[in-house]
């Protein structure tokens, strides 16, 4: 099995009649995801991608004309926020937010408005979801990777194709990827996701991808050391980075001595988990 997305989830796309909307909603039809509608306001009624995918005003009639039970946030950051809460309000069990850049006090907003409910969040800046053979809700490229055993978790989008990369061509495959996003204020954490790995029958094994900045990474090491029973690869990009500067987004920042990659990777091997120097070490790491 997967987790989260599998063969059965059926995915709304908010900001569908957008330039990028249409375009990864083609590419994910092409990859045999089940994209069920489109939800832009003022345009529905509208078919789009040769009268294949019906438009709705609002996520709710979206989903209780379609059966949608996921959605992905594609609309621009300054309404961002607004679309992550209409899917809320809307019951939708699985919400994936592509956008990055979304001001920290609107998504303190999203988290504060999400206690209690019954919804869970994947980013923002999210790559999406992958479960090969089964569904691909985002943006992560098609044909990287076979079905497998590897459980792949990881703040950084670019960096996860390349890992996705080599476990490919060393002949290993993945259960599920997923990309937990790079802003500061997240939907669902490591440790949210190494849950559902753990429990997940067809996971085997383990691949953390962390990067500088917060302290999530040093909080997954506790987490391994003490809840997991499958074995953890780890591996942190940005040794090189200096502090204080931000390094490709908004999370990636190293704050004096905290966050730095250095750090991370002496948490990890202290708590037990063997940590990569380099992608291309991971197949072997997870091979012993």
């Amino acid at each position: 099995m997967s987790i989260l997305v599998d063969q059965n989830t059926k995915v709304i796309i908010q900001g569908m009649t957008g330039k990028e909307g249409l375009f990864h909603a083609e590419r994910m039809l092409k990859a045999g995801t089940c994209v069920v509608a489109g939800v832009t306001p003022c345009k529905g009624g509208n078919w789009v991608l040769d009268d294949k995918i019906p438009v709705f005003d609002n996520v709710r009639n979206a989903a209780e004309t379609t059966g949608g039970n996921t959605s992905i946030v594609f609309v621009p950051f300054y309404s961002a926020a607004d679309a992550i809460l209409e899917s809320v309000d809307a019951q939708i069990p699985l919400i994936i937010c592509i956008t990055e850049g979304i001001p920290i006090h609107d998504m303190l907003l999203v988290k504060n408005y999400l206690i209690n409910q019954r919804v869970r969040l994947i980013g923002p800046n999210s790559p999406g979801l992958l479960s090969p053979g089964k569904c691909n809700a985002g943006i992560i490229p098609e044909g990287i990777i076979g079905e497998g055993g590897i459980g792949l978790v990881s703040r950084s989008g670019t960096l996860t194709y390349e890992v996705m990369a080599v476990l490919n061509s060393n002949g290993l495959g993945l259960s599920t990827c997923i990309g937990i996003g790079g802003d500061p204020i997240l939907g669902s954490k490591f440790n949210d996701i190494l849950e559902l790995l753990e429990e997940d029958a067809q996971t085997e094994q383990i691949v953390i991808i962390g990067e500088i900045g917060g302290r999530d990474e040093e909080r997954a090491a506790d987490y391994v050391s003490k809840h997991m029973t499958k074995p953890v690869i780890a591996y942190v990009a940005g040794i090189t980075a200096p502090p204080n500067r931000r390094m490709g987004h908004a999370g990636a920042i190293i704050e004096g001595k905290a966050g730095s990659a250095q750090d991370k990777i002496r948490v990890f091997q202290e708590h037990g988990i063997k940590v990569a120097a380099y992608p291309e070490e991971i197949p072997a790491l997870l091979k012993q």
